[in-house]
């Protein structure tokens, strides 16, 4: 079977085991990529059955001669190890040959995170009221930022004071609490800010019709700001989502407690938010003159 043929039957069967739009578009677009680079090699069109683990090596070593970043080298491992597991259980190939493939060894590196003062100063520098609200809630929430742009007006409870999470990261549900200064931002942002009466996402504008904000003019605006603001870190939608986790751990809120928040399944990545910096070494080595 072509490799291009194989690469649309993957999209199809992401699509019937309910993969996540973003999952499956990533994959796909890695194998579209990995494609390009089988073909080139071999001047042609290729089939599934003739690439060789040498071929994927090959290709691995290329992402790493080209500049390639690991995160983005163990992106284009794991995409392989799914594509070639799809392609065993269908037949398509005799032997999944990315099965006993070395992984990608990842630098042990910290998240980057804002402090609460580093958060209010990029705040002060977001002057559209409605990026200045999704700013504000995602620093409250730990909401992803596919999350807050899927979320619905009726996936917000102003009664029970709840976030309604519906089909998360890995199709799952959650809770998330809302806080008291948030609870009176939305409920502003509801009587005054928002102006979107097409649509039922919670997060709209007259411009975007029936459709959420879009997440380009989200990002620019808030990593203009924090450019503004004189910080020097990259700073994403996804680094407020750590920084709502990191926030938590050093007000002493349990593991436990922050998984629930952020949906992980499992407790060891939400640990990667106990971080040490300076201050708390220097205070921890201080305890020892008391």
């Amino acid at each position: 079977m072509l490799l291009s043929e194989a690469i649309e039957r993957f999209n199809d069967y992401l699509y019937s085991i309910d993969r996540s739009p973003l999952t499956a578009e990533r994959y796909v677009r890695d194998m579209t990529f990995m494609r390009k680079f089988f073909e080139e090699k071999a001047n042609g069109p290729v089939f599934v059955e003739d690439i060789t683990e040498d071929d994927l090596e090959d290709l691995l070593r290329y992402l790493k001669e080209k500049g390639f970043a690991p995160n983005s080298r163990s992106r284009y491992f794991y995409t392989l190890r799914s594509f070639y597991k799809f392609a065993s259980k269908k037949d398509i190939v005799i032997k999944d040959i990315a099965a006993n493939m070395e992984t990608i060894k990842l630098p042990k590196k910290e998240r980057n995170y804002l402090t609460e003062e580093e958060v209010d100063r990029v705040v002060a520098e977001v002057h559209n009221p409605i990026i200045k609200t999704i700013v504000i809630f995602l620093y409250n929430t730990g909401l992803r930022i596919s999350e807050c742009r899927n979320l619905k007006l009726d996936d917000v409870d102003f009664e029970k004071k709840v976030i309604r999470v519906i089909e998360g990261k890995n199709k799952k549900d959650r809770i998330v609490p809302i806080n008291n200064q948030l609870y009176s931002l939305l409920k502003d942002y509801l009587d005054n800010v928002r102006d979107a009466p097409e649509s039922d996402y919670f997060f709209a504008t007259s411009r975007s019709g029936k459709k959420s904000i879009s997440y380009p003019h989200i990002c620019l605006s808030l990593s203009t700001a924090a450019e503004k603001s004189g910080i020097k870190k990259q700073v994403s939608c996804h680094v407020l989502r750590h920084s709502f986790a990191s926030t938590l751990v050093k007000k002493k809120v349990g593991l436990v407690e922050i998984q629930k928040l952020l949906g992980h399944s499992n407790l060891a990545v939400t640990s990667i938010y106990t971080h040490t910096n300076l201050e708390a070494l220097t205070e921890a080595v201080n305890t020892l003159n008391s």
